[in-house]
Parts: C-alpha cells; structure tokens; sequence
C-alpha cells in the first residue's frame, strides 16, 4: 500500500541543518523527525529542483579529477567479441569528487555512481552542501562511465544487467587503484562506509554490487532500477535476470545488512506490459520495494506521479534527501 508524503515531510527532507535539522550532544547532525523516515511514499506530480543543486557561495567546493581507462588494459571488461573482427576496445571516463574537508592520507567513505557522467554537473554541488551542512561525511564520489551500447548485446548491458559479483570486483581491483593513484586518496574498507548508486540499469548494477557483495557495500540507491529480465547473455543460474531479485531471491535469502533507496515513475518503462513480459519497470520496482519490507530490509521506496524513466525532475527534487537518508547512521571507523 502507497503512504503519501505529505507536503512537510517533503519540505524536511530538503531543508538544511539550521532549520530541518537537529545537532545532537555531540555535535553529529541528525535530520528532523519524519525526514528520514523508512516506507514507501508518493510524489509528485509537480517537482521543484532542490535547493542544494545550486552552486552556494561560502560553501567549501570539492575538486572533481577525471581520467579515462583503456579496455585493453582490463581483465574484466576487454571487450565484447563482434563476428569476425574480435574483440573491439573501447575507453570509459571516469570522474572523481573530492571534498574540500578529505584530509590526505585518510581512509575515506565513498560513493560509486554507475552513468557516472551523466551525474558530473548535478552531484558535486550536491555532496559540497550536503558535506557542509554535516548531512553527510566527506566522500568521495566516483563516477564511472559504462563501456557503451545499451541492453543486450552491449558493453553497458553486460556490465550492468548481469546479476553476478563480477562488476563489484572490476570496481574494487581496477577502478579503485586507479583513482586512488591518480587522486592521491585512500578508501575506507568498511563496507558501511561504502554506497553505491545509478538510475536504470545503473541502478540494477548497483544493487548487484551490493547483493552479490556485502562484504565491500551495503548502501545502495536507485531510481527507475531495471529490476526486469534484461540480463545478457543468459545465465541459467538467474534465467530472469535481475527479476529474480523480487521474484524469489530476496524473499528466499537471509537478510542482508543492505540499506535501499528506490524510486519507479507512473510513466516508467514498460508501466501498460503486463506481468509475463517481465519488462515492467513500475511492477518490478513495487515488488522490490514490497520484497524488501517483508524481509525486514530499510528500505526507502518513493513512487513519482507523472513522472517517466529516470526522470530528470524526479532526481534533481530528491537527490539531497535520498542521499542523506542512504547515510542515516554511519559512523567512521
């Protein structure tokens, strides 16, 4: 059953500390009550950017460092093979955000964004408000491009949509000594300080990482996760691909110490198909969101009247909230 956000509770979760806010005894600043709230809401239809995208004068600014990583240097991802001209290379961009606050030579909390690019201008002036208002710890944000293509058949298909812990460990033995390396910083090991997120097949890749591998994430955020049968090539191990999530292995796998945020719009993908087709991007991200309440998961799950795929409204009203509830409770170590 939808619960409505009332007009409040979507006003704190927007607010800063001085106003929505409340420091606690030791200087650790908690959102107001309500903000941070677990449970499924509805949105919309009508949207407004949140305060924190825009650039805020006083505030300190990260650096953002970017780089590319050649296929042919990968044991993971080298390439798909295509007929009878092997294998074609490619590059991946790769952006990073490094708050003003990291002190060099630290181990530092961090957060893995797949369709990194697509969040280059939205999430830094984000995390530098967010950061500065002690909402959330200073992390590090990585931003990393997909291969290329789309769904099956592609390189982004078969590193997003392929319900497997291959893609948590090209992350953890590429990527992360790459940036380390080029950005001189250290990460944390500790897999409560770790998130991960993306929108669509982003997203599903990002509650893989954290399935498959609890051990390195335990934090994860999605908008319009494609929790559908998408996967390529077929693995008879998972024959519905990233629908086997809400169809059988949540309900049917001792609970993971995992912490969800997900969102779905009315007009999302797939929202007239009907159950058989499992390409039903609205029925896929209830059932999720219904799967992980069951199981005694928490779990955010915001349903976006009017809204459609990973839209743009949706993400620049909610990013600052769902990130700082996706943090709710961390302390470094």
């Amino acid at each position: 059953m939808m619960l409505p956000l009332t007009l409040f509770s979507l006003l704190l979760a927007s607010l800063s500390p001085a106003t929505g806010s409340l420091p606690t005894a030791d200087g650790v600043v908690t959102a107001a009550p309500g903000a941070m709230d677990d449970g499924d809401f509805t949105i919309g239809p009508g949207y407004a950017d949140a305060p924190e995208l825009t650039v805020q004068e006083g505030v300190p600014h990260g650096t953002v460092h970017e780089f590319t990583m050649n296929s042919t240097d990968s044991k993971f991802y080298s390439g798909i093979a295509k007929g009878q001209t092997g294998t074609v290379p490619y590059q991946r961009r790769v952006a990073v955000y490094v708050p003003q606050q990291y002190v060099p030579g630290t181990r530092a909390p961090f957060l893995v964004v797949q369709d990194g690019m697509s969040y280059r201008d939205t999430l830094p002036p984000v995390l530098d408000s967010l950061i500065a208002q002690r909402r959330l710890p200073p992390l590090i944000a990585i931003l990393i491009n997909s291969g290329g293509g789309d769904a099956q058949g592609s390189e982004r298909g078969l590193e997003y949509d392929t319900v497997s812990g291959t893609y948590a460990e090209f992350v953890e033995r590429e990527v992360l000594p790459r940036v380390a390396a080029e950005c001189h910083v250290a990460f944390t090991k500790d897999p409560n300080g770790r998130a991960t997120m993306g929108g669509s097949s982003g997203g599903a890749a990002a509650f893989t990482m954290a399935w498959f591998h609890p051990d390195l994430y335990r934090r994860v955020l999605t908008y319009s996760g494609t929790y559908v049968n998408q996967q390529w090539p077929v693995n008879p191990a998972s024959p519905h691909g990233a629908w086997e999530y809400h169809e059988h292995w949540i309900a049917q796998t001792r609970r993971k110490p995992l912490r969800v945020w997900l969102e779905v719009g009315e007009n999302d993908i797939g929202s007239t198909r009907d159950e058989a087709s499992l390409h039903n991007w609205v029925l896929a991200n209830q059932r999720m969101a219904a799967a992980l309440k069951a199981k005694g998961y928490a779990y955010r799950y915001v349903f976006a009247r009017g809204a459609g795929h990973v839209d743009g409204r949706v993400v620049r009203q909610t990013l600052p909230g769902a990130l700082q509830w996706l943090w709710q409770g961390y302390h470094a170590r």
